[in-house]
């Protein structure tokens, strides 16, 4: 989409101060709508009349008429495009038009993308094919230079590595906004090389440097800040929203995490005002989750169902979102400003019925405008560097009748803890309520994977394999029965990556991710569905119990940088502590 600087052009400006004066005719007129005023926090009658991309009237209902084109609006509100602060279009997964032929109707016009996934996976190479993907598109892509590439270093390995020389050159490029969310919290706090370097290639920069403080409070809450880095979407509740607020983060509360949302909303309701710090994005959305609820409208609508005054929450939404991104042409309906819109037929349910980028439509009545035609969506689709597997990568082996195992406990917030198993013929057999978690290193396959027993997921009857696997997006199988893990893992290593499930030693379901294992340039409703199908076959396997034990659990459980024990291609290791232990005792 456009660059900024478009706006410069004085005689762009000239037809706009003309038209405002009624001196010649708008380009597009919106008449009759309510106007959503982030600004003041005002709901007020207005017209709005556009030139080229740029919003030159915002005016009283009926005082104008002259324009190429009119739309009617019929009391429908108008409020600035939907500005989502920090997600990754690959947890979507699908590539970036996709994305947007789903996201645009809703009416978001602007996203941070930290593609650290294809980071992780493809290095600065992919890094460059997501700026490639995200051009000409009806979306806005800021780009985001990714910095946990991997996550977790030492603890874990990925396809690529992201140190300060590399965070400087992306950080070089004229499409990259900043720093992407630092994960490597212990990294950051204990100010390793690694971590120093690419906070301060960021902070000389002059551009964002965006975080991730799971689980930060006090003194290691205020030296992340003092570090200087300045966001947080990491939320957990109401108290850990304020912490990070007062702690001078801007805090980009996100609707992945829907059971966060309640207390985060009665957290804000103590404050005598509305902190221009608050953000929203969406983080994490999967693909039947946006085509069935949407993204950023989505948030909005749970929010203010939660209780949250809907003009805050667009204003959280856009003008605050446009201040912390440093684009001053966004986020406000104001003479002056880009002509970025989004009308919704309401401010409970948030449907968009009309979405304009740069004062052009961009997508009405759910349907987006034309999009590019393939092209770079079909890049790195050869990522599967492992070579088939059989049963004895899943088995456990001991001496002895009986072992003590180190366990990883619950699949959130997780902790150490220890369960007795017995052996037979050298083998170890799981106990009753736990599964096995193998992470086998894909991007080099002569690197091996790592074994941990995982504790409190219930009681599993089969297997499920993925490469959607955060961060490092190894290939990650969960399963009591070797054949049953064998068969899921071996599966993904034909079709290029993905997710997949077994029962029986068969595959039961299959969704094939080919570019970087990740993302598939079918249709979102077409991946959507298959997922949904994936879904239903892995509730016959899975004990799901919700909210901790649930499908979202499978691409998380390895995420290393998060305090506590994580099943890694190296082994388990304590993303606090950088502790490993070995499944089982010595």
């Amino acid at each position: 989409m456009t660059d900024p600087h478009d706006l410069d052009d004085p005689a762009l400006r000239d037809r706009a101060v003309a038209a405002a004066r009624g001196q010649r005719p708008f380009d597009l007129l919106l008449t009759g709508g309510m106007l959503v005023d982030v600004t003041t926090g005002e709901l007020r009658t207005a017209d709005i009349g556009i030139t080229g991309p740029l919003i030159a009237s915002v005016h009283a209902p009926g005082a104008r008429a002259d324009a190429a084109e009119t739309i009617a609006l019929d009391g429908a509100f108008v409020a600035p495009g939907l500005i989502d602060t920090h997600m990754h279009v690959e947890s979507s997964m699908i590539t970036p038009r996709r994305y947007a032929e789903i996201v645009v109707p809703q009416g978001t016009t602007t996203i941070c993308w930290d593609p650290h996934e294809v980071g992780n996976v493809a290095g600065l190479d992919g890094v460059r094919w997501a700026i490639a993907a995200s051009r000409d598109l009806s979306l806005r892509t800021l780009m985001l230079a990714p910095s946990c590439v991997p996550s977790a270093p030492g603890l874990e390995r990925a396809g690529a590595e992201v140190g300060g020389s590399e965070m400087a050159e992306m950080l070089g490029w004229p499409e990259i906004h900043g720093v992407a969310e630092i994960m490597d919290m212990r990294g950051v706090l204990a100010r390793s090389s690694r971590m120093r370097d690419i906070v301060t290639e960021g902070l000389a920069s002059g551009k964002l440097v965006c975080g991730h403080a799971r689980g930060l409070g006090g003194a290691d809450l205020q030296a992340f800040a003092a570090a200087g880095i300045g966001s947080d979407h990491e939320i957990t509740d109401g108290d850990d929203l304020l912490a990070k607020l007062r702690a001078g983060l801007t805090v980009e509360l996100r609707g992945s995490h829907d059971h966060v949302l309640p207390s985060a909303v009665a957290a804000l309701a103590t404050l005598p005002r509305l902190p221009s710090t608050l953000t929203i994005c969406t983080d994490d959305v999967f693909p039947d989750d946006l085509v069935e609820s949407g993204g950023m409208a989505d948030v909005l609508r749970r929010l203010v169902g939660y209780g949250l005054d809907p003009v805050i929450a667009l204003q959280a939404a856009t003008l605050n979102a446009a201040h912390r991104v440093g684009r001053e042409d966004l986020g406000r309906v104001a003479p002056g400003r880009r002509a970025d819109i989004a009308v919704f037929r309401d401010l409970a349910r948030f449907d968009c019925t009309l979405t304009i980028a740069s004062g052009r439509i961009v997508a009405r009545d759910g349907t987006v405008a034309s999009q590019p035609a393939e092209g770079v969506e079909t890049a790195f689709t050869d990522t599967m560097h492992i070579a088939p597997v059989d049963t004895e990568t899943f088995t456990l082996r001991a001496e002895g009748a009986a072992v003590t195992l180190n366990t990883v406990l619950r699949p959130r917030f997780t902790e150490w803890s220890t369960r007795e198993a017995e052996v037979r013929d050298g083998r170890v057999i799981l106990p009753d309520g736990t599964l096995l978690m193998a992470v086998l290193n894909r991007h080099a396959g002569d690197e091996g994977g790592g074994l941990g027993v995982l504790d409190g997921w219930g009681d599993w009857d089969g297997a499920i394999a993925t490469t959607v696997s955060h961060d490092s997006h190894n290939l990650t199988v969960f399963g009591r029965d070797a054949a049953d893990m064998a068969a899921a893992a071996n599966a993904l290593i034909e079709c290029g990556g993905g997710m997949a499930v077994a029962q029986g030693g068969v595959v039961t379901a299959l969704l094939p991710l080919p570019v970087c294992g990740l993302l598939s340039d079918a249709p979102a409703t077409e991946v959507a569905e298959r997922l949904r199908v994936l879904r239903r076959a892995t509730e016959s396997v899975a004990d799901w119990q919700p909210p901790t034990v649930t499908f979202k659990s499978l691409v998380g459980a390895s995420l290393a940088c998060n305090p506590g024990p994580h099943v890694t291609d190296l082994g388990i290791a304590d993303g606090l502590t950088g502790e490993f232990r070995p499944a089982i005792r010595p």
